[in-house]
This record gives structure tokens, sequence and C-alpha cells, in this order.
């Protein structure tokens, strides 16, 4: 039960390759990730990267399973990881090749011996429909949310995953860890969301404290920085080159054309091993 534990920014991954788990007869089941993602009972880690899958579109598909056992649309920092893993492993020979996720198709460019990685993680939309978020067909702007006893203004965003961003002059994790729990799962959201508390230091910086669907607090995150990015350009509030400021480290937005992003940011390798079997055999509390 072979692994590869990778981070970016702090935010760690775990890849499997489904070629080593033949014997399991499919990906692995929902208690089993959640085992195995456990710190205390498992290897530890924000999420499972299974692949390579076939692809028809792409030369590589992918899954990703958040450590809650839910499987996540797209994550900029696990294509980052899973793209170093490629690298790693040889499995690539070319610097640039696409990967395929639910969330849709990306570009990896492999740079500094996979130590930086750029990923063109596609367009975000502000479309309540494509996000979703319930109500009439809009952009979702500048909208008020009622949370415990704080009401938030907030702007909601897809690139192939949902993300609720809300701008406020000052942020801090005890702000995610308390509102990051109820806001991912308000029903405005029928498929739950990521949640980005977003603080703009001038036009091409920004800070964010996150709260991921299915994982918690998280101290990096490159489709959050991608959404923030793009809903503080919508706002007027930064230019098109945006460095993203987290608790794991930075991370560089380019803005494109119908708000395309190219994401840059670096991956670290922590550890190769074996999973022995009596992992599965512990009931987590």
């Amino acid at each position: 039960m072979r692994f590869y534990k990778y981070h970016a920014l702090g935010n760690d991954y775990i890849v499997l390759n489904p070629a080593d788990f033949k014997s399991w007869g499919g990906q692995p089941t929902v208690e089993q990730i959640r085992l195995i993602c456990h710190r205390n009972f498992g290897v530890g880690s924000d999420g499972i990267l299974w692949g390579p899958l076939p692809s028809s579109q792409s030369e590589f598909g992918l899954r990703i399973f958040n450590p809650d056992g839910s499987e996540a649309e797209k994550s900029g920092n696990g294509l980052r990881i899973f793209s170093r893993f490629l690298w790693d492993q040889g499995l690539v020979k070319n610097p640039a090749f696409t990967v395929e996720t639910p969330g849709g198709q990306v570009q990896s460019v492999i740079k500094d011996a996979g130590r930086l990685i750029t990923v063109a993680m596609g367009k975000v939309s502000f479309d309540s429909q494509k996000i979703p978020v319930v109500g009439v067909p809009r952009e979702v702007l500048n909208e008020k949310i009622k949370i415990l006893d704080r009401e938030f203004t907030f702007c909601a965003a897809t690139i192939g995953n949902p993300h609720c961003v809300i701008p406020l002059a000052e942020i801090s994790p005890e702000l995610a860890h308390r509102y990051g729990p109820h806001l991912e799962t308000h029903p405005n959201f029928p498929r739950k969301t990521n949640v980005q508390f977003l603080s703009v230091r001038d036009r091409a910086n920004i800070q964010i404290e996150i709260w991921e669907r299915g994982a918690g607090y998280t101290l990096a995150s490159g489709s959050s920085s991608s959404a923030s990015a793009a809903v503080a350009h919508k706002l007027g509030l930064v230019d098109r080159s945006v460095t993203v400021h987290m608790p794991g480290g930075q991370i560089g937005i380019e803005i494109g054309d119908g708000f395309s992003i190219m994401m840059t940011g670096t991956v670290n390798k922590v550890a190769e091993g074996t999973m022995h079997p009596e992992v599965f055999a512990v009931q987590k509390p």
C-alpha cells in the first residue's frame, strides 16, 4: 500500500497511484480515506490525490478526496502536488502537460526541477447557477449573509469548485474557525462551499484565511487564492498580478482575459513509504 506525501505551503496531500492498489478492486472507501488522512490513526493529510487515471481529453486524470471522504472537484495545491508527483515518477518527459479533474481540465508547467509549478486553472465565474448559489440567476457580488451574531458582505465564485469570499478590513484564524463551518454548510450553497476571509493590502497583495469544504481550517489553498484574487479584481481592489498571502506562504496569481487564472507556487516532497494493513483494522473514534 504505497503512498507519496507532499505539501504545498503546508497544505499536504497523499498521492495514491491506482496502479499500486489493484488488489483493492477500486478507489479507497470513504472510511479508508478518513483513516489515511487522520493525523493520529493514519498517515495524516489534508486529502488524497487518486491518480493518474485514464482521461479522454487530457494526458492524465485525477480525483481529489477531502479528509472527510467527500470529493473535491478541483484543488490548486493538489494539482501542483500531483504534477510534481508525475514529474518525480518520470511519468512525464515534457514539462508542460494537461490534467483532467471533475472541475475541468488544467495545464501544468514544471519549473525549477518540480519545486515550482504553474497551473492554468481555467476561468473564474461569478454566475450563481454555475457556482451554485440559490436564488435568481445573477452574478453573486456584495450580497449580505447572516452567520451567528454577525452579518457579512460576500461574493461567490467558482473555478470548478465553489467559493464564498468575504472582504474585511481585518482577518484572523479565529475568524475562520468561528464562522467558516457555518458558511460552508449554509443553505445558500447547495453543494456547500469553500470560504475565504479576504483582506486587501494594496493593488498587488491580498491576504486570506481559509476554511475549506470537507477539510476545515487550511494553511493554504490554490483554488482559494484564485477565487479570492479574482473577486478582489472584480471589485476593482487589485490589478491583474496578485500575490496571495496565507499562513502557509504565498501564491502568485495572474488574471487574464475573462478572469482566466495562472497560478504559480511551490511544492515540497515530504515522504514516501508503505501503509500497513493494520491501519484499516482500527476504527477511528
